[in-house]
């Protein structure tokens, strides 16, 4: 009888089974189905110095694994002024940032740049790797407010 009374005393504290489900390893399996839902998000590209090579990779980087981790459910804008614009001056002479660049315009993503930039900077849109009349907005701060006020999630890497 006190055999089966501790038996039954163990049972009632829920004690793990040897078939209960095994614990998710956060490191190395992938997430729920469903984890991710469709997201907007605007980045904001205004830096680069001191190294502002360094910088842009480490962006372009980020924006890639953004999209992989949300096996491409998410719209994705990038507002560069400022110092950001040095990135699409810099992809005219540096294949690997341009090959990044278009890699990811073919994912999406749309490069937005600021004309008060532009035009502080004295450049030109051929001063510029693949911006386009299309990719130029007013202002870039004015832009980032927009698309937040729209319903974009506002990133500065």
């Amino acid at each position: 009888m006190k055999i089966l009374l501790a038996v039954c005393l163990l049972l009632s504290f829920g004690l793990p089974m040897a078939s209960a489900a095994p614990v998710p390893d956060p490191m190395n399996d992938a997430p729920p189905a469903g984890y991710y839902v469709f997201q907007k998000v605007v980045y904001q590209n205004n830096s680069g110095w001191p190294d502002d090579r360094g910088y842009f990779e480490r962006l372009l980087r980020n924006l890639a694994a953004h999209i992989t981790a949300t096996d491409g459910k998410v719209e994705i804008r990038v507002v560069s002024f400022s110092s950001g614009v040095r990135l699409f001056q810099m992809a005219k002479t540096d294949g690997a940032l341009a090959a990044n660049l278009d890699s990811l315009r073919s994912k999406g993503v749309h490069f937005l740049v600021c004309r008060n930039t532009i035009k502080g900077m004295n450049l030109r849109l051929e001063d510029l790797y693949g911006v386009q009349a299309a990719d130029v907005v007013p202002s870039g701060v004015a832009e980032i407010a927009r698309l937040q006020g729209i319903g974009f999630v506002y990133v500065h890497p």
